[in-house]
């Protein structure tokens, strides 16, 4: 297959994968997926299969399951059975099957003290399922003062530390998520670093000083200056294409140089207050 319709098929399977994550609370039938990404339903389980590596019945699954994830980490007032008929189950039992089969916990586990490690492993972006397009621009930034947590163990704990930022930032009440901007400090590429030397900054804007607090908080800045600047559309797990990109394709070709500050990334909604797909994410990569 050449180049030019191995990026046709793949922006089908994308288009298709865009559609499911709109669609999470509709029947969605092969018959109507393969429509969307104008393949015969005969041959639409191959391709899907093939690009995505999974068939769309788990992929539609292990979707609602994700989305049910963090709906029972962060949104606690939410009832199981409620999240369980959002996510197109008949009863909570049948949830809880499904839930445990793919997670290794049960959603009440699960909520209580979430296991991401092995989680994360469920999520893994299927290499073939990319975006095409991608824009670059300069901009010039502003000094940021912020409170930041720092993350310094397995990249798939992440969401352990972003559960501790949230509860800073509830019994504090600095940097409020409604009024503050949220950001990630990138110091390491996960692929390529021992997961108990892998560095995060988990950070939000704030003027004040930080008070000694038992979650670890602390002051902090991100520097003023230029930076390449990337909007990414959708989930989080694949905003690491979009950051090799950046490291890898435009930066070699831009004649720009870097500073000494790593990439960062501004997370200007989240998941799953809004859907995953409309996830928006400036990422920056700091320029002299």
């Amino acid at each position: 297959m050449n180049d030019k319709k191995i990026k046709t098929y793949a922006t089908r399977i994308n288009h298709v994968c865009n559609y499911i994550s709109k669609h999470l609370d509709e029947d969605l039938t092969v018959e109507k997926l393969s429509q969307i990404a104008n393949f015969s339903k005969f041959h639409f389980h191959r391709q899907f299969s093939e690009y995505t590596g999974v068939n769309v019945a788990k992929y539609i699954l292990m979707m609602r399951l994700k989305r049910a994830s963090y709906q029972l980490v962060y949104n606690k007032y939410l009832l199981i059975i409620n999240i369980a008929l959002e996510a197109k189950f008949e009863n909570p039992e049948s949830f809880s099957r499904a839930f445990k089969k793919a997670f290794r916990q049960t959603p009440s586990q699960f909520r209580q003290k979430p296991e991401w490690q092995s989680w994360n492993e469920k999520y893994e972006p299927a290499p073939n399922i990319r975006n095409l397009t991608v824009k670059v621009n300069i901009v010039e930034l502003p000094g940021i003062k912020v409170a930041v947590l720092e993350h310094r163990k397995a990249p798939e704990l992440i969401n352990n530390s972003v559960s501790t930022f949230i509860d800073w930032r509830k019994k504090s009440g600095l940097s409020p998520v409604a009024t503050s901007n949220t950001y990630g400090v990138i110091y390491d590429d996960p692929k390529n670093t021992a997961p108990e030397k892998f560095r995060f900054d988990i950070c939000g804007s704030e003027e004040t000083d930080i008070p000694k607090n038992p979650q670890g908080v602390k002051s902090s800045t991100i520097p003023a200056g230029r930076c390449a600047q990337i909007r990414h559309l959708g989930a989080h797990e694949e905003m690491d294409k979009k950051i090799h990109f950046l490291y890898g394709e435009w930066l070699p070709n831009s004649g720009e140089e870097l500073r000494d500050f790593p990439c960062f990334c501004h997370y200007l909604n989240f998941f799953p207050e809004v859907q995953e797909h409309a996830l928006v994410t400036d990422i920056y990569l700091p320029l002299k």
